[in-house]
């Protein structure tokens, strides 16, 4: 019998909900509904990845939370131009491998990193 099959849902506290949600909605285009938060519909097949970090990683800085949230996108180098463009704290590190793609990283308000993932594109 198998058991967990994938990624349901990623679930945090914030301090303003409301304000976060806004925020989001606003700089990566997530909407959500009141009492529901946002539901995407993916195509498949796709990939999410539940990995665990040593307590002392740096990984996440310069957050001081025990998360990190990954999002896919389509295209990070326009994605990222136009978060800076609307204010948001944007890390100048960009990195890419020929076999998982390329990662940017953004700050939310309440000071929770980020990671932007734009997947390999596709050959042939």
């Amino acid at each position: 019998m198998k058991r967990v099959i994938g990624l349901g849902g990623i679930f945090f506290k914030a301090k303003d909900p409301k304000a976060l949600y806004e925020w989001y909605r606003k700089h990566l285009g997530i909407e959500s509904a009141e009492g529901s938060g946002a539901i995407f519909h993916e195509e498949l097949p796709t990939v999410n990845v539940w990995s665990i970090f040593p307590r002392d990683t740096k990984y996440f800085a310069p957050s001081q939370s025990n998360f990190m949230f990954n999002f896919r996108v389509d295209n990070l180098d326009e994605l990222l131009k136009a978060l800076r463009e609307e204010g948001v704290q944007v890390d100048d590190k960009v990195a890419a491998y020929d076999d998982y793609g390329k990662f940017g990283w953004v700050m939310d308000p309440e000071g929770n990193r980020v990671e932007l993932w734009e997947p390999p594109k596709k050959s042939g």
